[in-house]
């Protein structure tokens, strides 16, 4: 927790970018080189790791569990399979890490299920099994795949009823209610199409008793992101790299959820670090201690962020959207290794050590 509050990271990624993984050669190598610009780019000392410290590696999930949950003020994660088979071997983030993190970290994880809905039948089949696996509380998608020899990057839209709809038919069928999906950041040199957000209603629309998570929302597509929200009720926004800007980006993150303040105020929006990709303290810091919006932008949202406004975007609405019982899951993890661990304030980053419990 941070001051008082209990903390919930929307989502995470123990990714494995290490060159072995690639798949399909320089979209891998982009997508790849994005993420770890990304890191080096929102990271400030010493935050950041070098390529030559090891950045572009494969993460273990106890690495993961270490950084949220010792090294920084986290106490429950959101934990997704990566479906991005088609570039890397493992999909990024594989199957199989998350159902170790099921297995090992019960209590502090949450987990999302992961398919490519443009291989049709055989994703429903693969959501089946991970759906009996997993006990997933949500479903990740992507909205493109690099399909052929060639690896034609593909793109597909929420509202389509012969690509997505059947899939979100499938996730109700088996009770899933939140589908997640990336949105406002190209995964890499790629045509933005499938990044907007304007499919989002359709499938919203059609499906009321789902719930729609706009990953990297305020990333870009503001007005649009922020609309949707007000539309509709079961939209909602997690800020995956968009709160990583508050480290070194404080005006560009500010003008972001002022935009999305504006639209709906702060009830459907969510904080996700993406860690890996960032380490989560130092935005976590920042935005609980520190972070005000500037007059200026106070009038665009109509209100200013409250300590209690970031209780509801820290935790408590990711908790109303999963059904996460904040005091129950307090109990469960108030004596586990990681609180122990914490307990002794050591918050140096990356300090994993293999062989640690």
């Amino acid at each position: 927790m941070i001051g008082g509050t209990f903390v919930i990271d929307a989502v995470t990624h123990a990714y494995n970018l290490h060159p072995s993984n690639y798949r399909a050669g320089k979209y891998a190598h982009s997508l790849a080189q994005l993420i770890w610009g990304l890191h080096s780019g929102l990271s400030a000392d010493p935050h950041r790791v070098t390529k030559e410290e090891g950045f572009l590696k494969n993460w273990s999930v106890q690495e993961l569990a270490h950084i949220l949950f010792v090294e920084s003020c986290i106490d429950v994660a959101v934990h997704h399979v990566l479906p991005l088979q088609t570039l890397y071997t493992d999909g990024l983030c594989s199957y199989e890490k998350t159902v170790e993190i099921k297995k090992r970290y019960p209590d502090r994880f949450l987990v999302y299920a992961g398919v490519d809905p443009l291989r049709g039948t055989a994703a429903l089949d693969d959501l089946d099994r991970q759906v009996e696996e997993l006990k997933p509380v949500g479903l990740k998608l992507y909205p493109a795949a690099w399909l052929g020899e060639s690896f034609r990057h593909t793109g597909w839209r929420m509202d389509d009823p012969s690509i997505a709809f059947p899939l979100f038919e499938r996730a109700r069928k088996l009770g899933i209610k939140n589908i997640a999906v990336h949105k406002g950041l190209p995964m890499g040199a790629v045509p933005l199409e499938p990044y907007k957000v304007d499919d989002i209603g359709g499938a919203a629309d059609a499906f009321p008793d789902l719930n729609f998570e706009i990953v990297h929302g305020g990333m870009a597509f503001l007005d649009e992101t922020g609309m949707q929200l007000s539309l509709f009720p079961n939209v909602y926004v997690n800020l995956e790299v968009t709160g990583a800007l508050i480290v070194k980006r404080e005006r560009w993150f500010a003008e972001s959820l002022a935009a999305l303040l504006k639209w709906a105020g702060p009830a459907k929006i969510m904080w996700g670090s993406g860690t890996v990709f960032s380490h989560p303290q130092p935005a976590l810091h920042k935005f609980w201690n520190e972070f005000q919006l500037p007059d200026d932008l106070v009038s665009v949202a109509g209100m200013q962020v409250t300590p209690d406004v970031k209780r509801m975007i820290l935790g408590e609405n990711y908790a109303r959207y999963a059904g996460v019982d904040i005091e129950a899951t307090k109990k469960r993890i108030a004596n586990d290794a990681f609180s122990k661990a914490r307990e002794k304030g050591d918050f140096t980053p990356y300090s994993y050590k293999e062989g640690t419990p």
